[in-house]
């Protein structure tokens, strides 16, 4: 990578628009995301988060606007150029999205097979590390079926490190959880982006996460269909004035309240 490149944002997001037809989800997006920060984009169910997503790990095309990856425009570039930057992400979908019919070991190999030249000794090395990372070193062999919800998300997981991007994108990663396996879930994120460097961005409404682990992001409000407001989730939560991110804030905090109310009547 060129020095160049080096001094450049990871990801840079301007005048975004993302629409399917003429019905607009988001517009005028603009936001930039600091290489080794976890990312947050935030608001309310319905408002666009995964959409945006889609246009930022190139699975949507935008109607209007720009995704800069390191100074280069993603949607400007050649189909092959695209697939050489797609390498360096690794996505963690909301729902997973394992091959029921493979391994778990199976499903973390299936990206280096197919996008890499190493020997399969040399892949199933590379699987048994990225399983031991994310404490399933004893679970390779199992069906998805057979684990607990927690347990596919952290073989996903494993699965978008398969090729040791320098970007990810989760989305929901926290969807479906209980609170305890939703904080452990939070607590590998943070291992990661400390011992892999890496830039995380993070699609989510569960703000006990948010609020936890990351270091800046963006509130998409889905009546005016645009970002109303910037910052750390902590901040926000603590600062911002704007009643829509407020409201939401309000009940994030009280809603965790509750949690630890009801944590505490069953201990």
């Amino acid at each position: 990578m060129s020095a160049a490149h080096t001094r450049e944002a990871p990801l840079r997001v301007e005048a975004l628009t993302v629409a399917f037809g003429r019905d607009v989800v988001q517009r005028d997006l603009r936001f930039t995301v600091a290489r080794g920060s976890i990312f947050a984009i935030m608001g309310g169910s319905g408002c666009g988060k995964s959409t945006v997503l889609k246009a930022l790990m190139g699975l949507l095309r935008p109607a209007k606007g720009a995704v800069l990856i390191e100074g280069e425009n993603y949607w400007q570039a050649t189909d092959a150029r695209r697939a050489d930057i797609g390498r360096r992400f690794g996505v963690l979908f909301q729902s997973g999205a394992l091959w029921s019919s493979m391994t778990v070991a199976e499903n973390v190999a299936l990206p280096l097979q197919m996008l890499s030249a190493l020997h399969p000794d040399e892949i199933r090395t590379l699987v048994e590390l990225k399983l031991a990372l994310v404490g399933l070193s004893a679970e390779g062999g199992k069906m998805p079926s057979e684990l607990s919800g927690g347990m596919r998300k952290r073989a996903a997981m494993a699965r978008a490190l398969a090729l040791d991007p320098d970007m990810l994108f989760f989305d929901e990663p926290s969807a479906g959880l209980d609170p305890v396996t939703s904080a452990r879930l939070d607590d590998l994120i943070l291992e990661l982006r400390e011992g892999l460097g890496a830039t995380i961005v993070i699609v989510s409404h569960e703000l006990p996460s948010l609020l936890a682990i990351c270091d800046d992001g963006v509130f998409l409000d889905a009546e005016s269909r645009t970002a109303i407001a910037h910052g750390a989730p902590r901040v926000l939560r603590d600062s911002c004035e704007v009643p829509v991110v407020r409201a939401f804030m309000a009940r994030a905090q009280i809603a965790a309240a509750s949690g630890e109310r009801n944590a505490d009547a069953h201990c």
